[in-house]
């Protein structure tokens, strides 16, 4: 059973090893070009896609501010239902959808494709059971987008060495991940995660965007919603790294990963209610999988 599917816009499914990008793809070359990724879990109740029309606005936000041309979202909503019609692999996966400037022989031709693949479960459950954390310099000033909006702040755009580069440093620290931080001293994101921390005062919050260039959580964002539906003060707040090690809590989430306990910041312990976890877990649909 092959762990690995690919569909392009306007072919549908095709072989993994067939070819799908020109040598002169600007996403290629360039890194010119968004993307989205969602989570895919096929169990005893079937396939499903977690927060679907989230992801795709998120999508056509990032194609906006990239100035690239508007996304078809029923034609991706079609290659979808194809790609997880034709998925047979228990668990979880990661559904990334692309879309490139395409080539540079044929301008005004955009790239559309998806690619889904099985994740290893038990690098999730390593995760979800907690990380140990480093902060680094991400740079610029937490306000720097509103005075600089070509930096594409709040794009999920393909240009992602700097975000690699930082996870190779936090593994070559002896860590799992990284919490960027701006110039001024403000906890940002990670690389691929957002930020939600248990503040004092019985406040859930998460980083705001916009100024600070922070990309929109869709799964921070469900649990915000929920939390705030149950009663909890739930919103955006700037916080500075100390104030995580004063919390109730801080997790760093994403889309596939799920939530994710930070246990140690900077080598410092940092304060951890599993069943708090548990909670804001489960709001974004977390739950213990039942495969077939």
């Amino acid at each position: 059973m092959s762990t690995q599917l690919v569909a392009v816009l306007g072919r549908g499914v095709v072989d993994p090893e067939t070819p799908v990008l020109f040598a002169d793809d600007a996403g290629l070359t360039r890194g010119d070009g968004c993307f989205d990724t969602c989570r895919v879990v096929r169990d005893d109740a079937g396939t499903r896609v977690d927060h679907l029309e989230r992801h795709l606005a998120r999508f056509a936000h990032s194609a906006e501010l990239l100035s690239l041309p508007a996304p078809d979202l029923g034609a991706w909503r079609a290659l979808i239902d194809e790609a997880t019609a034709a998925w047979a692999v228990p668990g979880e996966a990661a559904l990334k959808l692309v879309l490139t400037r395409g080539p540079e022989h044929t301008p005004g031709t955009p790239t559309g494709l998806l690619l889904l693949t099985a994740v290893d479960g038990a690098a999730l459950a390593r995760s979800r059971r907690g990380l140990r954390v480093v902060t680094l310099d991400r740079g610029y000033a937490s306000d720097v987008f509103a005075a600089a909006p070509w930096l594409l702040g709040g794009a999920k755009s393909l240009s992602y060495g700097v975000n690699v580069a930082a996870k190779r440093e936090a593994t070559a620290r002896g860590a799992d991940d990284v919490l960027f931080v701006s110039t001024d001293g403000y906890a940002l994101e990670g690389p691929t995660s957002g930020l939600l921390v248990a503040a004092g005062g019985g406040r859930l919050v998460a980083v705001p965007g916009g100024a600070t260039g922070v990309l929109e959580s869709v799964t921070v964002g469900v649990i915000l919603e929920a939390a705030g539906g149950a009663g909890m003060c739930a919103g955006f707040e700037l916080l500075r790294p100390a104030g995580l090690l004063e919390s109730r809590g801080a997790w760093l989430v994403s889309t596939v990963r799920g939530v994710c306990p930070i246990l140690q910041l900077d080598g410092r312990p940092m304060p951890h209610d599993p069943a708090l976890t548990a909670v804001l877990a489960r709001s974004a649909g977390f739950e213990p999988l039942a495969t077939s």
